[in-house]
């Protein structure tokens, strides 16, 4: 029921203009959503770590949660295997990335994708710790290190300082913006796409 009214509230802001997507995940999301266009989802089993709505709601042929932190991804692993295992601004908070990066690994289907979103500039949020940050070339690095071809990863990046700015007291959204220009020098979300 949860899901369903904040899916609600998503769909009435927009429908006048505003967008309550926090700012840092707004260019991310649009990139995730342009490679799933690629992909017959409706065919697809798709595994979400701490799912929320907005994977949720793509029309897969299975969707299945395993909700950080009740089920650790640094200890747990499920039985089965996925064409898509995502991870939205999670691995920042997990005490061993490594280790859920080799569970992740674990469970996709040969071929499979991994998506995972993090933030880079922004505060500290222990939910319920905060440890790791990375940048595109670090993100590469990490999950290359961790068994992906670093020719099958695609890592991208936005921000600017009126984002990190927006992000230092409170969680800033994307509100009324139409544009959301990009600086290099204030990288505050990254994202991979990377092939098992």
């Amino acid at each position: 029921m949860r899901d369903r009214l904040i899916g609600w509230a998503e769909t009435a802001a927009r429908a006048v203009g505003y967008d309550k997507t926090h700012i840092t995940r707004t260019i991310p999301y649009r990139a995730v959503d342009a490679f799933f266009d690629t992909l017959d989802c409706g065919a697809m089993d798709a595994l979400e770590v701490s799912a929320g709505w907005k994977w949720r709601q793509r029309g897969w042929g299975s969707f299945t949660e395993m909700n950080w932190p009740e089920h650790d991804i640094c200890r747990d692993r499920l039985d089965r295997q996925f064409d898509v295992i995502i991870a939205d601004n999670v691995f920042e908070h997990l005490r061993y990335p490594g280790r859920a990066a080799d569970n992740v690994r674990a469970m996709l289907k040969p071929g499979g994708w991994f998506i995972n979103i993090t933030p880079f500039m922004i505060r500290h949020h222990p939910i319920p710790i905060d440890c790791t940050r990375w940048t595109q070339t670090g993100m590469l690095h990490f999950l290359e290190e961790h068994g992906f071809d670093p020719d099958g990863i695609m890592t991208g990046g936005w921000g600017n300082a009126a984002a990190v700015k927006a992000n230092l007291f409170r969680w800033g959204r994307t509100g009324w913006r139409r544009r959301l220009p990009n600086d290099d020098r204030f990288p505050v979300t990254i994202w991979a796409i990377a092939k098992g």
